[in-house]
């Protein structure tokens, strides 16, 4: 059963959407960028979905200033006050919750981990958003020689390029780009890893192997925990091969939560 509900954050009426299921394990889906809960062309409320009919009750919501919500959009960086405010209403609605798992991809992860989890048992974080705003057209060269080495394995691709089917400027750039040392880690990143430091509960990090967004975080946190990576996958997990592998990582995170 799928209903739609209001709930407040300081004053401010929010709106959001719950999928109900018998579970005491629930999902707190954190929406990305301006979308609004429902996602983009449906997604997450087909994700939503789905999670709900394997038993685990799924929350989605508008923050403020998005979507039907009321007030000012103050992206995500401020968004710990409705983070809280969604969890405490998601709890209010299903009582019989014991244990919410709260999840988020690119900078709703990041929100959840500039939170320290806001409240949630447990954080499932998806390609999370670690750019500042000057650098986020830039490639980290981890990212790029990454790329090079799985070109190297291209019978395709090296054909093309002895051929002169590839252009040289852009392929130049790119090479220079990838001689570069690794940058020192954003200062946004580095607020994210205090904002888990003291964190109890688990977390899961999960990376599109084909997102910049996602290379870039994983270069930024290093070794410092262990990362899964969806071979194939873009931002937004919309291949049908990445949509599977991304419910399989939420339910067994969940199964393991609860």
């Amino acid at each position: 059963m799928r209903r739609h509900l209001t709930f407040t954050c300081e004053g401010t009426q929010l709106v959001a959407t719950l999928d109900e299921a018998p579970g005491s394990t629930g999902l707190l889906l954190v929406t990305g960028g301006n979308e609004v809960r429902s996602g983009a062309w449906a997604g997450q409320a087909q994700f939503a979905a789905q999670v709900a009919a394997a038993g685990y009750p799924v929350f989605r919501f508008d923050r403020r200033g998005c979507g039907d919500s009321e007030g000012v959009n103050a992206e995500f960086r401020s968004s710990a006050p409705d983070l809280g405010a969604a969890l405490a209403a998601f709890r209010a609605e299903c009582p019989r919750l014991t244990r919410v798992a709260g999840m988020g991809n690119c900078d709703a992860a990041s929100a959840l981990m500039l939170a320290g989890g806001a409240g949630c048992d447990g954080l499932i974080l998806s390609n999370p958003w670690t750019f500042e705003a000057d650098a986020a057209d830039e490639a980290p060269p981890q990212a790029v020689r990454s790329h090079y080495r799985d070109r190297l394995k291209d019978l395709g691709a090296i054909k093309r390029l002895l051929t002169g089917q590839v252009a040289i400027g852009p392929l130049l750039k790119s090479l220079l780009s990838a001689a570069r040392p690794a940058a020192a880690p954003s200062s946004l990143a580095q607020e994210m890893a205090a904002g888990l430091e003291a964190y109890a509960g688990h977390v899961r990090f999960l990376v599109a192997d084909r997102d910049r967004t996602g290379q870039a975080f994983a270069a930024a946190w290093g070794n410092s925990a262990p990362i899964g990576r969806c071979p194939g996958a873009t931002h937004s997990f919309v291949e049908a091969d990445a949509r599977a592998w991304l419910l399989q990582q939420t339910l067994r995170a969940l199964q393991e939560l609860g």
